[in-house]
């Protein structure tokens, strides 16, 4: 089989890497890929962007590709499995109908609503002055989101009127997320421990994958602003049995169904970012149409069982067939981030010590990089994941970070307590 991921982040890398040991697959194609898919043997790079749809097809065709894997949200939205499917080309992940759940959070509120699926109470807004006084008439902290796409930094907890006017203005105002903002949605605040619980879905069969935890904040103990991930660990200590039931129960199931009772039954990685509430009650913060980044690193660390092999199923109707396989150790990324990241932050700093990490429980995932005259150099934010595995957290955790500690670039920087609240 010869395989084509989309997508150029750390996300992308693990799926290239897991791919490739499938015994199904010769050959897996990654467009465009980044520095550290390159390493990978019976990996390619091709030069097409992830929303060069055209391009993408182009590229499947001539390089006879058996199955294609989206990894970003945003040709999910524009319809990139659509077109595929259209050009009869097996590609994996939601079609645009479903894929809203990701791209407008008041499209899943609504949702949400329509099913009884529990989540935060909420409010959308197009007009600022109407924001504002829903603020002035309700309790702090609240919750702002630009309604679309904002990669991961569209969310502003207000814990003061000031915080919230302020993003206010910045949403709806000064359009800081273009057309993500122009719809405001304002939510109460969930007090409790956030999980991520992602599964394969194929219409109303479901299967859950190995439960991780991310850290959006981007300063230790979860302070600074939000950003698309700093670190993730699985499996997440918090989700017995218990609560996974009760998770998949109210949840996932009715989600799925729901889809395709409304005509719009979802196909590939669904991503549900939940809330665990002091007495132990999941409520839906958002949905992700994609794996998630960073979790799908320590999550794909620990997967077992043939990735391709999976997704086929999937396609194909026949998940509820399909058992996974974990390792039973935990894993835990730690993100390396350029100086500046969430803001603006410099590229093209060369980065060392790659080559001084080469255990096999630590696995170094690139994100933002490429290659220059034979060198590594840092090219966004988010740079590396360091993931490691560890018989306790503990272990995994001190892993990861000896392999951060091999790593240097000018202004790297990462957060230095992933996984904090578990140990």
């Amino acid at each position: 089989m010869r395989v084509l991921i989309v997508g150029n982040g750390g996300r992308e890398h693990a799926l290239a890497w897991k791919a490739v040991a499938s015994p199904q697959v010769e050959k897996v194609f990654v467009a465009p890929g980044n520095a550290g898919t390159m390493t990978e043997k019976h990996v390619e790079n091709i030069p097409v962007k992830a929303d060069d749809i055209d391009g993408l097809i182009s590229a499947a065709i001539s390089k006879q590709v058996d199955l294609t894997i989206v990894g970003p949200e945003a040709p999910l939205v524009d319809g990139i499995v659509d077109r595929f499917s259209e050009a009869g080309l097996p590609c994996f992940g939601p079609r645009s109908g479903p894929a809203q759940l990701e791209a407008s959070k008041s499209f899943t509120k609504n949702f949400l609503d329509r099913h009884q699926i529990p989540t935060a109470s909420w409010r959308s807004f197009t007009n600022a002055e109407h924001a504002r006084e829903h603020v002035f008439a309700h309790a702090l902290p609240l919750v702002l989101k630009a309604d679309g796409l904002a990669a991961g930094k569209g969310v502003i907890i207000a814990h003061t009127q000031v915080d919230a006017l302020n993003a206010i203005d910045e949403i709806l105002v000064d359009q800081r997320f273009g057309d993500a903002g122009q719809t405001l949605v304002i939510e109460e605040f969930l007090e409790g421990v956030e999980v991520s619980f992602i599964c394969v879905a194929s219409g109303t069969q479901v299967i859950p994958l190995a439960t991780s935890q991310d850290h959006k904040a981007r300063e230790a103990g979860d302070k600074g602003p939000n950003t698309g991930g700093m670190g993730a660990f699985s499996p997440a200590p918090n989700v017995d049995p218990t609560l996974h039931k009760r998770i998949m129960d109210e949840i996932i199931n009715p989600t799925v169904r729901g889809l395709a009772e409304e005509g719009m039954p979802y196909l590939g990685f669904l991503y549900a970012g939940l809330m665990i509430d002091p007495n132990g009650n999941p409520k839906v913060l958002e949905f992700n149409c994609r794996l998630g980044d960073p979790e799908t690193q320590p999550i794909l660390m620990r997967l077992q069982s043939d990735l391709i092999a999976l997704c086929i199923s999937a396609i194909e109707g026949r998940i509820d067939d399909f058992s996974l396989e974990w390792d039973s150790r935990y894993a835990l990324g730690v993100v390396m981030v350029a100086d500046g990241y969430p803001g603006d932050y410099p590229r093209g700093d060369e980065i060392h010590g790659l080559d001084q990490i080469d255990s096999p429980n630590i696995k170094v995932f690139h994100a933002g990089t490429r290659t220059e005259h034979h060198k590594i150099l840092t090219d966004g934010g988010r740079v590396l994941c360091v993931t490691a595995l560890g018989h306790t957290l503990i272990d995994a955790q001190k892993n990861a970070y000896r392999g951060v500690g091999s790593v240097q670039w000018p202004g790297a920087g990462w957060r230095p307590d992933i996984g904090w609240r578990a140990v």
